[in-house]
């Protein structure tokens, strides 16, 4: 057992005062077998009230109502973790579903019918071209070998950029461009996961660096294997997740794991800068 403070600082920076819409907040880890949340706070600016939600995916969402005009939004979350450092980051797939080829079971087939639909359709014949260098119709290989050899190949061709623009590239654009984020590299994964008929899904997250680093949000990719249940892979280190990477938000699409999604109202030109800062450190 370990235990991490996460300390994720968010602030928007306006030239003069706005009005805010409700905020969604997802920076509250999943709790589950390997986590627990020993104390959690979030401390926002301006004055607010917070009522707590369960989405459709059981994610913690905050739903923050402000009360007054401000010229800075501040989200600061302060959060002790406990992790199990017992979870075993090998994949025991059940032996019907270890070959690739293989067919989920009738239940999982219906539970997992919106994490197979591709996000985007139209990648999809640029994501068959690509994924041929890994697997061609016919070929019988085992299951999280190709898994595995996917998550090295988007580590290995692609180039690492961190950006700071919302939103992701298109899986073509990430190939195209031959680099990206974490998130653009979650969602690629996610996406030619999908294309073999895998259940697969964005995840955000914080990542807990080597000792003398500070940390960071991240995002990964689970794909759901019958057996060891949804798996991690993150493709931006070449690794699966293992009890360094903390879950916040599980999703279909990328867009609805957001950490912080609202609107504000004013001038338009109003807007000034963000600040994000995020410390994930052993205590």
């Amino acid at each position: 057992m370990k235990r991490i403070r996460i300390i994720h600082k968010t602030q928007y920076h306006y030239h003069q005062a706005v009005t805010f819409g409700d905020h969604r907040a997802m920076m509250r880890p999943r709790e589950g077998h390997d986590v627990w949340i020993a104390n959690a706070i979030i401390h926002i600016e301006p004055e607010a009230s917070v009522r707590w939600l369960r989405d459709i995916e059981g994610n913690s969402v905050a739903v923050i109502s402000f009360l007054k005009p401000s010229d800075k939004l501040s989200l600061i979350a302060e959060i002790d973790v406990n992790l199990s450092e017992d979870n075993p980051v090998e994949c025991l797939i059940d032996p019907a579903a270890r070959m690739f080829p293989f067919q989920y079971s009738p239940e999982e087939q219906i539970d997992l019918i919106p994490y197979r639909l591709p996000s985007y359709p139209y990648d999809g014949p640029t994501l068959r071209d690509w994924l041929r260098d890994l697997y061609m119709p016919g070929q019988v290989i085992d299951t999280f070998q190709l898994l595995t050899n996917l998550n090295t190949h988007i580590f290995e061709k692609l180039t690492y950029n961190v950006r700071f623009e919302q939103g992701v590239q298109l899986p073509h654009e990430t190939l195209r461009l031959g680099s990206g984020s974490c998130r653009d590299y979650a969602v690629l994964m996610m996406e030619a996961a999908r294309h073999w008929g895998f259940g697969a899904r964005f995840v955000t997250g914080y990542i807990q660096m080597e000792e003398g680093q500070h940390g960071a949000t991240h995002a990964w990719t689970e794909i759901y294997l019958p057996g060891a249940g949804w798996r991690g892979f993150d493709p931006t280190n070449n690794k699966l997740v293992g009890s360094e990477h903390i879950s916040v938000a599980v999703s279909r699409e990328q867009e609805r794991a957001m950490p912080i999604a609202g609107f504000w109202e004013g001038p338009s030109d109003a807007y000034h800068r963000m600040d994000v800062s995020v410390q994930v450190v052993a205590i």
